[in-house]
């Protein structure tokens, strides 16, 4: 009787084992946006706002709206640190740039819904998708320049450090 309880269990186990192995290999593969990437895209848009004379707040996303580096200049206001994490999160979850989806909702009232999604939307400039061998890796936002435009610029400096397709919407 043990004998027999003992091959129902290898046979069971090997159809379960042999089952897994079929589904694993079906399993989308995604890129990861790597901490060193991101730890440099902070650091170059805090310079690039630096050197202006801004003082802002850097944070960068991976494709799930989750942070994965942040930086906050020397005398960047303590609201810089939200504000620069939300555009980051907007612009990794929608795969636009904020000033983009800014413009939108303004110019089509029934989109404004969207600012409304959830509480981490900001629908602000200074959240730019960051793109790579042409997959939205996460999202990169900066906080606390003297306008969305200088925000913009600062985002768009730390994607040039890191080799990522230039997001910054055509003026018009």
């Amino acid at each position: 009787m043990n004998r027999a309880w003992l091959c129902a269990v290898l046979v069971v186990g090997t159809m379960t084992c042999g089952a897994g192995i079929s589904a694993a290999q079906e399993l989308p593969k995604e890129s990861v946006l790597p901490l060193s990437l991101a730890q440099r895209a902070v650091q170059a848009a805090v310079d690039a706002c630096k050197k202006d004379g801004y003082r802002v707040s850097v944070s960068v996303v991976d494709r799930a709206g989750l942070l994965r580096a942040m930086g906050r200049a020397d005398g960047a206001g303590p609201h810089t640190v939200d504000s620069s994490r939300k555009k980051a999160y907007t612009a990794s979850s929608l795969r636009r740039a904020t000033s983009e989806l800014a413009d939108m909702i303004s110019k089509m009232p029934p989109l404004q819904a969207l600012r409304d999604m959830n509480e981490q939307i900001l629908m602000v400039g200074g959240g730019l998708p960051i793109e790579i061998g042409g997959d939205v890796v996460g999202g990169i936002g900066v906080g606390g320049a003297p306008g969305a435009h200088l925000d913009d610029a600062c985002a768009e400096a730390g994607l040039d450090a890191i080799g990522a397709v230039p997001k910054i919407p055509a003026a018009k």
